[in-house]
This record gives C-alpha cells, structure tokens and sequence, in this order.
C-alpha cells in the first residue's frame, strides 16, 4: 500500500506538468513524443501533424 501512496503523487504532478506545456511548443512536442500513440485523441494527432512534423 505505502507504494502505490508514493507513485500516486509522482503520476499526478507528471501529468499536470506535461498538461502545462502550450500545444506546438517543443516541450509539447517532446511529451507527446513520449505518449503512447494509442493514449492520443484525435485532436492531439490533429495538433502534433499541424506543430511539430516539419516538411
């Protein structure tokens, strides 16, 4: 149990950390990098394909 008490607050400021990052900025990119592809919602592909592929 004290385990998981432990991985809880780590999981939680993770996410709110990587929730702050400003969609197309290159920490955003990074993180969504990172993501599994299958946690992605559409418009996150949408988002990703529009800021951070460069042709």
């Amino acid at each position: 149990m004290s385990k998981y008490l432990k991985i809880i607050p780590l999981a939680v400021s993770l996410l709110v950390l990587s929730s702050c990052a400003k969609v197309g900025s290159d920490r955003w990119c990074a993180n969504m990098k990172e993501k599994p592809k299958g946690e992605w919602t559409m418009e996150d592909a949408t988002n990703f394909t529009k800021h951070c592929i460069k042709f």
